[in-house]
């Protein structure tokens, strides 16, 4: 019997999404500002008030009328205005002011000339007004941001710069997605936790479970982690059982390949759907997706390169649209300056360093070994080298296509 061709790469990510789209999105709740970094808006964010909230000066200097601007002119310093100004300024005819940074500008203000484009005598000042234009260095009202206009959508991450405009607005609570659960755990018999002497001399670290949970938290997730099961059917059921009960989406490492002992897939058939597994990209073959119960279900390889490549290239996708993020990732053709190995048949996700050449040219190049067990080929990577499926080696000099890592990875 002929095998089942795999999956394209382009198609297992379009089922992916589109399951997501039908998908009940997190429900949302209320968090004080100190608590919102990361976290995703869940319905638009309106502005209070305007930014500036008045006219101010953007700079130290002094503020003149319309009528005083000529070629030569010199006014009396009739005052000053600082930051902090409350009530009517005094403002005689034929002046000007001495006004600091950030404080209020008169009504009939025409411009404000900074400090070091005057010349002060005799408590007079003097400028050249063939310089001056008519609202220079006068910061208007609502010129950064308008009352009642929407500063954030729905599904946009709170960063530190967007807190920082929230808190210039006065919010104090903003309304987020509340973080999806995720339940996490890894299978196999050679696995040891990280921390504690290897099991045996055929042992190995369980690093992939490490790398998902701080993948999830960069993400704004709530990690459910369930430890490492071993190769056992009816433990490895009995688990996915829990996880689904406990959470939106269930992730694994290892064990959805075609050994014997490979149960993961065994036990999804049982009580869950598989909606494929398979794919046709390098490194990450085994990759599983389907449901139990609720719960979606993410089959990750057990290489740890397959392991974060498949995770980046289609977990965070799911993971994005069920928070409404609407974050296409940036691709765009270079030259690669290194020899790539490349074999006809699958999409291959090459780890590369995207950096400027002696001429200043952005190039790409490879990071070395691209095995999917050579997790050192991400240490010094800053971006994916997607070459497509029906592509044989590719030779320094060519183009290629480029991905640069997002925050998840960097």
């Amino acid at each position: 019997m002929a095998k089942a061709p795999l999956l394209e790469f382009s198609a297992a990510r379009d089922q992916i999404l589109q399951h997501a789209k039908h998908h009940t999105i997190p429900n949302s709740e209320s968090v004080n500002l100190h608590l919102a970094l990361n976290r995703i808006v869940a319905k638009p964010i309106m502005s209070p008030i305007n930014v500036p909230s008045f006219d101010n000066s953007a700079m130290d200097g002094y503020v003149i009328r319309e009528k005083d601007v000529k070629e030569n002119t010199t006014l009396p310093i009739a005052g000053s205005i600082f930051a902090g100004h409350n009530g009517d300024i005094q403002w005689p005819k034929n002046t000007c002011l001495r006004i600091m940074t950030g404080a209020p500008v008169p009504n009939d203000a025409y411009a404000v000339i900074m400090q070091e484009d005057v010349k002060i005598a005799d408590q007079q000042m003097s400028f050249d007004g063939h310089n001056v234009k008519a609202g220079q260095n006068i910061r208007r009202i609502g010129e950064n941001i308008t009352i009642n206009t929407e500063i954030f959508s729905t599904g946009e991450k709170l960063t530190i710069p967007k807190l920082s405009t929230l808190a210039a607005l006065g919010l104090n609570e903003v309304c987020v997605f509340k973080a999806l659960k995720v339940a996490i755990f890894s299978t196999g018999d050679e696995l040891t936790p990280i921390g504690e002497p290897l099991l045996s001399a055929n042992s190995i670290y369980d690093s992939n479970r490490y790398t998902i949970n701080l993948m999830l938290n960069a993400l704004g997730c709530e990690v459910i982690d369930l430890g490492i099961i071993k190769d056992d059917l009816l433990s490895i059921t009995q688990t996915l059982k829990q996880a689904a009960d406990l959470a939106d989406i269930v992730i694994t490492s290892g064990g959805v390949s075609v050994g014997d002992a490979d149960y993961t897939k065994k036990a999804l058939e049982q009580i869950g759907e598989i909606n494929f597994w398979k794919i046709a990209m390098k490194p990450g073959k085994p990759f599983a997706f389907g449901k139990i119960g609720h719960a979606f279900f993410c089959g990750l390889p057990g290489n740890p390169v397959s392991s974060l490549i498949t995770f980046y290239q289609l977990v965070r996708p799911l993971i994005l649209a069920l928070y409404q993020q609407h974050t296409p990732s940036q691709q765009f053709t270079l030259k690669t300056i290194s020899h790539l190995k490349k074999s006809i048949g699958r999409i291959d996700f090459q780890r590369g360093y995207l950096h400027r050449d002696h001429d200043g040219q952005l190039v790409v190049s490879s990071t070395g070994d691209q095995g999917s067990h050579i997790t050192s080929s991400f240490n010094h990577a800053n971006c994916f080298i997607i070459l497509e499926k029906d592509r044989d080696n590719v030779k320094a000099g060519e183009y290629v296509t480029v991905e640069p890592f997002d925050s998840c990875l960097l």
